[in-house]
């Protein structure tokens, strides 16, 4: 069973297979736009008690060439066991469909990327059977997007930037270039993008930040208890239009002291009640930013 997080990393390659032609030219091949890319299901399932799943595959029909399928994975470790499980998953795949079958390996940090490029081996010492070979997206190839300009232009590949990226450096300008894009995108797009980064950031610092910049009602991922989703069921709940100065306050000062604390930072309970005791959202807006790079708590009030 997939995680939120992956579930975000394979799921925007479905809904959105825009993102694909961007994502072949980072990995240095083609395909040609007018590609047609239908999902299927990803059980690779045999009929005996071994069940197997990569989490999306894509059969991808170019205008030019013949037909072949993406089995996408969004990993986040090391594992000895996937060098046979996606040798395995490629040939059941390729006989099943017949046609030739491809691995994509989408991963967040550096480590992993390079463990997953492999090739990874199926053999015994000094013989490998079986080679297998996945192209592999990670923080070495996925652009960093951080001019809004350019991610309204190609909003897909935008919030993949931000997801990959979003544990390093670059995340909050990223994460800034995204929202101001978003600003003048039309209301699906906004809505649909809004969660899918909550969900892809994970329980990270970024995480946080994208949901303070982000206010929007409606869902494309029920049952998340993402902040698009709580916005729209305590409105529908309510009656009453989310934006309130006093609750936005509340809901910003309980990221604020989120924040400091997913870091690993010590929260004084003086720092805690002045944070709490605060009513200007303006103002909690920016030890909001405080918090996602100071490393005192105290410091989220310098040069107040």
């Amino acid at each position: 069973m997939v995680t939120s997080s992956r579930e975000a990393f394979h799921r925007i390659f479905q809904d959105r297979p825009e993102l694909l032609t961007p994502v072949f030219r980072v990995l240095g091949l083609h395909l040609p736009p007018e590609a047609a890319v239908e999902v299927l299901t990803p059980d690779t399932t045999e009929p005996r008690p071994l069940e197997r799943r990569v989490d999306s595959v894509l059969r991808i029909s170019p205008s030019e060439g013949p037909a072949f399928l993406l089995a996408v994975e969004a990993h986040g470790r090391r594992d000895p066991d996937k060098a046979s499980s996606w040798t395995y998953d490629l040939a059941f795949l390729s006989a099943t469909y017949g046609m030739p079958a491809v691995l994509l390996v989408v991963c967040q940090d550096r480590a992993t990327a390079r463990w997953a490029a492999g090739p990874l081996l199926t053999g015994i010492e000094g013989w490998a059977a079986l080679r297998t070979h996945p192209l592999v997206l990670g923080p070495d190839n996925v652009p960093v997007i951080t001019d809004p300009d350019e991610a309204g232009r190609n909003l897909a590949l935008a919030a993949f930037s931000a997801m990959t990226h979003g544990r390093g450096q670059d995340s909050p300008a990223l994460l800034e270039a995204l929202a101001r894009a978003l600003s003048t995108a039309e209301p699906d797009s906004v809505a649909y993008y809004s969660e899918l980064l909550e969900i892809g950031l994970g329980d990270t610092p970024a995480r946080h930040t994208w949901r303070h910049l982000m206010r929007t009602v409606g869902t494309f991922f029920p049952g998340r208890g993402t902040l698009v989703e709580e916005t729209y069921l305590k409105g529908k709940a309510e009656g009453k239009a989310e934006g309130e100065a006093e609750g936005r306050a509340e809901g910003l000062a309980e990221a604020v002291l989120r924040v400091l604390r997913a870091r690993g930072i010590d929260v004084p309970e003086d720092v805690a009640a002045r944070v709490t005791a605060c009513s200007d959202p303006a103002r909690l807006d920016l030890l909001l930013d405080r918090a996602v790079v100071v490393t005192v708590a105290e410091d989220v009030f310098v040069a107040e």
